[in-house]
């Protein structure tokens, strides 16, 4: 009967666990990833050696270092991407419990760098960001939330979800990280769409935030330092923005070539945040083309695969996974041609850092474990069944 009202495909029993995920997993959004963790290291190769020289190490320190964690990263999302939904599920509450207590030990255990906001721990060989950690594990957790409101007889998700988000993001801008704080909103919100809120809601929701952002203008100067560049017409040449926007300037459509760039010798953040800096200058319009071509084609691929789940949890984790993905690269290109103000925000895959790379990992096994082909009638099958 199950079979005659959702339909079904073929099913191969007793099929090796790596043929299957191979053919049931989305090829191509892997090999975007794949491709964008190797413009990461090619990028690499020409802005991290200056850093490396200013602190005495070896020419390719960074580099070295961004393999590892790399090679970590992949490992962590080829070993999620072959769990089902459901153990996907369980790892993410029990990861979510962990990341949400470290986030809060932060004020008394953690560090700044000399940055000013107290994000990291440091472990002397490596430091690690809770905030990156925590971004893909709620957004599972919150979908799951919100999926079971949708049962008859469920729990109140939706609400909880929301209280949970706003836990996080209060403390989140404690720290302060802004960037980090709005990324999981706008994550938790597009799930709330997607999981058919009202419109008056969402309305409401933008209101809040308006709210909260005059309220962190007006009492936080960190905050308002960075709004207020943002705002001013002109330019500081000798600030991050100003080199960043010079070095995009220069590189035009070509670039100026491999290794004639002189941005990464005067960003002290160019291995990192301002990574597109360095591409635009070397590479110039092209790669950058490319490398927003490679992370568009996994958020759309990825929409369009969940598009045909029947399963209102993996959708709505599937989409916030895709959403955060998207948009925290838009939000680091955004910054480095000043569309927005600065965030502090690494590019996925492609900047250095070892908890954004693992993470990023965690986060991308996790979107390529919900659009896995599934033995399952599309969702436009079962509508189609429902109207006879």
């Amino acid at each position: 009967m199950t079979e005659m009202v959702y339909g079904a495909v073929s099913v191969r029993d007793g099929e090796p666990v790596l043929p299957k995920w191979w053919r049931t997993v989305d090829r191509w959004s892997l090999s975007c990833v794949l491709m964008l963790f190797g413009v990461g290291i090619l990028l690499g190769l020409a802005a991290s050696p200056p850093l490396a020289e200013r602190n005495g190490f070896a020419p390719f320190h960074y580099v070295q270092r961004q393999a590892f964690f790399g090679g970590l990263a992949l490992t962590a999302m080829f070993l999620t991407s072959m769990m089902t939904p459901v153990m996907v599920r369980r790892a993410a509450v029990i990861g979510f419990a962990f990341a949400f207590a470290s986030l809060l030990a932060l004020p008394v255990l953690g560090t700044d760098f000399g940055k000013g906001a107290v994000r990291w721990y440091s472990l002397g060989f490596a430091s690690v960001q809770p905030s990156e950690f925590l971004k893909p594990v709620f957004a599972v957790v919150a979908a799951w939330l919100m999926a079971a409101s949708q049962e008859i007889g469920g729990p109140p998700g939706k609400s909880w979800s929301f209280g949970l988000t706003c836990a996080i993001v209060i403390t989140l801008a404690l720290q302060p990280d802004f960037g980090q704080a709005c990324l999981v909103l706008f994550g938790w919100g597009v799930m709330w769409f997607v999981g058919g809120a009202p419109m008056f809601l969402l309305l409401g929701l933008a209101g809040l935030v308006v709210l909260g952002g005059t309220f962190a203008y007006n009492n936080s100067e960190h905050f308002a330092r960075r709004i207020d560049g943002f705002l001013t017409p002109d330019v500081d040449p000798t600030t991050q923005l100003g080199y960043a926007t010079n070095a995009i300037r220069e590189g035009g459509f070509f670039g100026v070539g491999v290794g004639e760039g002189q941005v990464k010798w005067s960003l002290p953040d160019a291995h990192t945040d301002f990574i597109i800096a360095v591409a635009a200058e070397e590479y110039g319009l092209v790669l950058v083309m490319v490398i927003i071509a490679l992370y568009a084609t996994v958020v759309v691929r990825s929409v369009l695969r969940l598009m045909r789940e029947r399963d209102p949890f993996i959708r709505l984790a599937g989409t916030g996974l895709a959403a955060m993905f998207g948009v925290q690269a838009m939000i680091n290109m955004g910054v480095a041609v000043r569309l927005l103000p600065a965030k502090g925000m690494t590019l996925p895959f492609v900047s250095y850092g070892g908890s954004s790379l693992i993470a990023g990992g965690i986060a991308v096994g996790m979107l390529l474990a919900f659009t896995r082909t599934r033995p399952q009638g599309e969702i436009g099958e079962i509508l189609r069944a429902r109207m006879r």
